[in-house]
């Protein structure tokens, strides 16, 4: 029997029977108390005309072109229960959506949301996880548009997100040329610096690292105004620096040279550098490879004013001889864009993150 609490100034008396919190889960909920539920704590968004409640949703198209992406998050491959909250894994959707539109040089407009959810799951997380939705899209006046719900043994989140181009040409992969500068804006590494300190048990060690991971923020701005600025290539790096990179490489048939990144990711370095001590691992490894912080990558032609939030961090350069730029197959089947740091190949384990060949941070 537990001892009784004495309840005085600052003191909560102990929990009893009449105290304890009833949880509702969603198999006890039907779909449509659900969308109750669910459906007022979502943005309608500055472009929405009809918003969720019909089979489908209408809303502006200003530019008279659609920007369209999609991504998914699976419960235990993308995110931990025992780590991310609903508000965390609504915000991890919507962010590395928008990011995707926003690396197209487009202006996000609206989201469709897809969820699966185990019965068990408390109705709270389904809440919580619209309310991590709009407080990434609201402020950009995105809307949520509309989706579907079904049942499942684990969480899955299937967001396809919308973007508006502004009557300028959509910025792809394959415009990098020889002579381009490379350019980033955001932070490098601090994701999976804050899954390594989860993974270690260090969750409380570092939050603002660990937030990196749960909830990233990328410089959405940073995407329409690297257009306006003459951007020739860009992408999200959600699979790593080096990873991503080439895949510039690869559909621009060049080669990318990063510069020596204790100089010019000096700062991100630094940054890691105690949790690298904590975990054993190498911050050099984190800001080459690791995924997820949702950077934005770009290649502008030389002499070109670089938006602000962008660095520069590197140059592009013609392919090699041999045309491993332009995807030689290794004996893995793999194809291979050509990307140096100062004039050399990376060093093994910085490739980044690949959902099929389990490899990553």
């Amino acid at each position: 029997m537990h001892a009784p609490t004495v309840a005085g100034r600052g003191a909560r008396p102990a929990p009893g029977p009449s105290s304890v919190v009833r949880v509702t889960t969603v198999a006890e909920s039907s779909e449509d108390e659900l969308l109750a539920r669910f459906g007022p704590l979502l943005p309608f968004g500055s472009e929405t005309l009809v918003g969720p409640g019909d089979d489908g949703a209408v809303f502006h198209a200003p530019d008279g072109r659609i920007v369209v992406t999609t991504d998914v998050l699976v419960e235990d491959r993308h995110f931990r229960r025992q780590w991310s909250t609903g508000r965390d894994v609504g915000w991890r959707a919507a962010l590395q959506n928008l990011a995707d539109v926003a690396a197209m040089g487009a202006r996000p407009t609206a989201l469709v949301v897809a969820l699966v959810l185990p019965g068990d799951l408390p109705v709270e997380f389904v809440e919580d996880l619209a309310r991590g939705l709009a407080q990434v899209c609201a402020p950009l006046g995105v809307g949520v548009v509309g989706g579907d719900l079904s049942g499942g043994r684990e969480v899955v989140v299937a967001v396809t997100a919308h973007g508006d181009l502004g009557g300028r040409p959509p910025v792809l992969r394959s415009g990098a040329r020889p002579g381009d500068v490379l350019a980033h804006a955001g932070v490098r590494g601090r994701s999976a610096a804050g899954l390594a300190l989860l993974r270690a048990g260090l969750g409380d060690g570092d939050g603002e690292l660990v937030a990196a991971y749960l909830r990233p923020v990328c410089p959405l701005t940073s995407g329409p105004a690297a257009a306006l600025a003459g951007a020739t290539a860009m992408l999200d790096v959600s699979d790593g620096l080096v990873r991503d990179a080439r895949r510039i490489a690869v559909a621009s048939h060049v080669r990318i040279d990063l510069d020596d990144p204790h100089v010019v990711l000096g700062e991100d370095l630094a940054r890691l550098s105690a949790a690298a001590g904590a975990t054993g691992a190498d911050a050099l490894a984190w800001v080459l490879a690791g995924g997820e912080d949702h950077g934005l990558l770009a290649t502008f032609p030389a002499g070109a004013q670089l938006p602000a939030g962008f660095r520069q961090i590197g140059r592009v350069l013609e392919a090699t001889a041999g045309g491993t730029a332009a995807g030689d197959a290794t004996a893995a089947g793999r194809s291979r864009g050509e990307v140096t740091v100062e004039g050399v190949a990376p060093l093994v384990g910085s490739g980044g993150w690949d959902h099929f060949g389990g490899r990553g941070h």
